[in-house]
């Protein structure tokens, strides 16, 4: 049996268990094809414009603290309740897509987030902020999850890893451009303005991604599916030993990605660094290192099996965590900055995989599947997020990189339990 085959042999118990309605025959779309890069375009621009929406406001962290008079901790709150929400409605949104369809929901999804985002930007009153943010992470929510469910319908799963890794690619960028545009933008015009500014971009964004993703070939709507058959299909997901470290692997690994960069910018704006808002906006060129990771991974995953790239992501992520420490230790720019280019890297490569991975096991209601992983992936954001902030604020920067280490243990288990339910289940296939 082959490596693709023997990674996808978690699901075998599973493949018998809620059948849904597909076509007899797919009409996959072919990697190299016309309609593939068209595909591939409008994903990454929908994977830039979601997470630009959403960490926007990760750069002015300090700012909030500074204007609004909040600790740390509670200034996250304007990152963590977008993901927290935005964590419960993808749920919601993707159990509805198998009724609505893909391409419109994500259209309109993304549209009314970026309007929201205009709206905080022009909100005077701390708490009338957090509520444009909480709105905005439920107005998301029909991005994601359908993302992926389109994905995994539609592209031939030869070229399924590539096609998801360049999607991840656009995350990156776009959460590259959103952290770096607004931090730059607020130096020139305030912070304000520069919400206003990247909210705009993203709606003409979503415009052109609906121009450019072709409808759907291979999903069937389902009409008339009530709360129990829902209900059903999370829990035999949840019930899925494979699908279910998946999840618990996402909630770990990006709430240490979070908890690193929240309070990154808090460390290197206080002595002996004391940077700047633009110097610090800086430090998210590192994405740029996640833009090429991700694709590359999913290429490598294809030929060399999702395990071991999955696990070297994340080893990755350790070296990078524990490269901050030691320059926090001999109060090193250097070694940060080595340790945040690690650990973004290695971040992107071990969530390509994961998130890919996904869509191999789940035979049956995919995207019911992509909720409850993106659901875990958001959480990790919102709780691990936050809760750093007290890490930080009663042991200072080792104390959030003990927990990004104590986190990254848990995540290591699982991924090593993955594979032995690979490896078993090859054997008796």
């Amino acid at each position: 049996m082959n490596r693709t085959a023997a990674e996808d042999a978690p699901d075998i118990a599973a493949k018998a268990s809620l059948s849904e309605p597909v076509p007899q025959v797919p009409v996959w779309i072919q990697r190299g094809t016309p309609t593939y890069w068209r595909v591939s375009v409008a994903l990454f621009l929908v994977g830039f414009a979601t997470f630009s929406l959403l960490y926007c406001v990760q750069p002015l962290l300090p700012e909030f603290a500074a204007t609004y008079g909040v600790s740390p901790a509670a200034s996250a709150l304007a990152l963590s309740l977008t993901t927290g929400s935005l964590a419960i409605s993808i749920v919601v949104a993707g159990a509805l897509s198998e009724g609505l369809g893909r391409r419109k929901l994500m259209f309109v999804s993304l549209a009314l987030a970026a309007l929201c985002n205009l709206a905080a930007s022009f909100l005077p009153q701390w708490n009338a902020l957090l509520a444009a943010r909480l709105l905005e992470g439920i107005l998301l929510g029909g991005v994601p999850a359908v993302v992926m469910a389109y994905l995994f319908e539609e592209i031939d799963p030869k070229g399924l890893g590539f096609a998801v890794g360049l999607y991840v690619g656009g995350t990156a960028f776009g959460g590259m451009a959103g952290r770096i545009g607004v931090g730059l933008l607020t130096d020139l015009w305030g912070w304000r303005n520069a919400l206003a500014a990247i909210s705009v971009l993203d709606l003409i964004v979503a415009i052109g991604f609906l121009k450019l993703l072709p409808p759907s070939r291979n999903f069937v709507r389902k009409r008339g599916l009530g709360a129990a058959y829902h209900f059903k299909a999370w829990s035999q997901h949840l019930r899925h030993d494979g699908l279910l470290s998946l999840f618990i692997i996402s909630f770990g690994l990006m709430g240490v990605f979070v908890s690193i960069y929240n309070y990154a910018g808090f460390l290197l704006s206080a002595p002996p660094y004391r940077l700047n808002q633009v110097q610090i906006s800086y430090f998210f060129y590192a994405y740029v290192f996640g833009m090429f990771a991700s694709p590359l991974a999913g290429a490598f995953a294809d030929r060399l099996g999702r395990g071991k790239v999955l696990i070297t992501g994340a080893s990755i992520m350790v070296l990078g965590v524990l490269s901050t420490m030691l320059g926090n230790a001999l109060a090193s720019l250097a070694w940060i900055v080595v340790g945040i280019v690690l650990m973004t890297a290695g971040f992107f490569v071990a969530h390509s995989i994961a998130s890919g991975w996904v869509g191999r096991i789940a035979k049956a209601n995919k995207g019911h599947a992509s909720s409850l992983y993106l659901w875990s992936y958001y959480m990790g954001s919102s709780i691990l997020g936050a809760g750093a902030g007290w890490f930080l604020q009663h042991l200072g920067w080792n104390g959030v990189g003990l927990l990004a280490l104590a986190v990254m243990a848990v995540v290591f288990w699982f991924a090593l339990r993955l594979q032995r339910l690979a490896a078993a289940a090859a054997k008796i296939s």
